[in-house]
């Protein structure tokens, strides 16, 4: 018996050791050794490609930057996309994929909303760690999930930064126009609710459908409430047109876009004079347009890996957001393991990017993590950001 607890001693218990360390090791999906895998989502085709596949492939610059440098603390990172076409059916399915099929480690995506609220259950369910990067709905990270977080601006932080823009230009009579799809109905709430908290009262509250091509009973009335700011929760087509038939009957307020209406340019096609559009100002999630000169080392990085394409802001979006990821991977270290990543993403404070408006804070309470609006407007033909409105809690 005591041959056998020294030959115990000397082979077996170090094994048992070392197979205990490796099944704490496998005990995480989607982590090798040498890799980790990261899972994103979003509509790759179809009209809602831009909040999808611009924003991965944006993001996947930054990866393969990362990889070109050596890895994360001994780790390359290998991706995998699903397509969620922006429809909650197809969403559940692409999540269910990344989740038990391609085993990631941690899902990086998310960019409609009714599809990111769609594989919202599956995903919370699998506890896999979720970065969102262009999904606004409120309801993905309030209540707070352990393991959900967003680096987009969710429609109530930009709702809140339109009434506080309106108060910072110094607004006394603020008007409201929106359409109350389930889109614009949580905004439209949530401005209302702002505007409550700070003893506003709307002197105009006026209703006009997503593809509306007449606003003109709806300028008229706000031009008669003598409305000097309109917050405006609205998607191009019909803030066009108010904006167009607003100029026509000579009433210019002070008109407060979301990030809906943030390409100007193509705004002021729609409606067929810039002149109309300013007073126009509109958020945007980054503080640059890709054709600034402080976006040019990531403007050359874009033409390397997507020569004869454009860059957009949600090409930036994406890098912005896996900058956030990269650096959340970072700070967990070698033991690598998804508690560790949530560990580290509950303490990310003031993580600066060349992206966002300001810094990105996470903590355990709150998963919204980026709460700087920055201001857009039209200037000499070309989108300029003029302001940044910061929330807090």
């Amino acid at each position: 018996m005591a041959r056998f607890k020294r030959l115990a001693a000397k082979y077996l218990l170090p094994s048992l050791a070392f197979a205990a360390a490796t099944a704490t090791q496998a005990a995480d999906p989607g982590l090798t050794d040498t890799t980790v895998r990261i899972g994103q989502f979003g509509a790759l085709t179809g009209p809602g490609y831009f909040t999808g596949k611009l924003v991965i492939d944006g993001a996947d610059i930054v990866y393969k930057e990362v990889n070109k440098a050596g890895g994360i603390n001994g780790r390359k990172i290998e991706t995998v996309r699903e397509d969620d076409r922006c429809d909650p059916a197809t969403a559940i399915g692409a999540a269910k994929k990344l989740i038990f099929d391609h085993k990631v480690f941690v899902i990086h995506g998310g960019g409609c909303s009714n599809a990111s609220i769609g594989a919202y259950p599956e995903i919370k369910d699998s506890k896999a760690p979720w970065v969102i990067f262009a999904s606004v709905a409120d309801s993905l990270t309030l209540p707070t999930v352990p393991t959900i977080y967003t680096t987009a601006l969710t429609a109530a932080i930009e709702s809140a930064s339109q009434v506080a823009f309106a108060a910072e230009k110094g607004a006394k009579r603020i008007a409201v126009i929106s359409t109350r799809d389930a889109w614009g109905r949580g905004r439209y709430d949530a401005v209302m609710a702002e505007l409550k908290r700070k003893g506003i009262k709307p002197v105009a509250d006026e209703e006009i459908i997503a593809e509306a091509n007449d606003a003109t009973p709806q300028a008229l009335r706000l031009q008669q409430a003598n409305a000097d700011a309109v917050i405006m929760l609205v998607f191009p087509k019909a803030a066009a047109a108010f904006l167009r038939d607003a100029d026509k009957i000579g009433f210019a307020p002070l008109a407060i876009g979301q990030t809906a209406l943030g390409d100007l340019p193509v705004l002021a096609k729609q409606v067929g004079s810039a002149a109309a559009l300013q007073k126009m100002f509109a958020i945007s999630h980054v503080r640059h347009m890709p054709d600034d000169k402080e976006m040019a080392d990531w403007r050359k990085l874009f033409e390397t890996y997507y020569p004869g394409e454009t860059m957009s802001i949600y090409h930036l979006l994406g890098i912005g957001s896996a900058q956030v990821v990269v650096e959340a991977l970072k700070r967990a270290g070698r033991d690598l393991t998804r508690d560790r990543f949530v560990q580290e993403m509950d303490k990310l404070t003031d993580f600066d990017t060349p992206v966002y408006p300001g810094p990105i804070t996470c903590t355990a309470a709150d998963h919204q993590c980026h709460k700087h609006a920055a201001w857009v407007q039209l200037v000499n033909g070309r989108v300029a950001t003029v302001a940044t409105t910061t929330l807090s809690k």
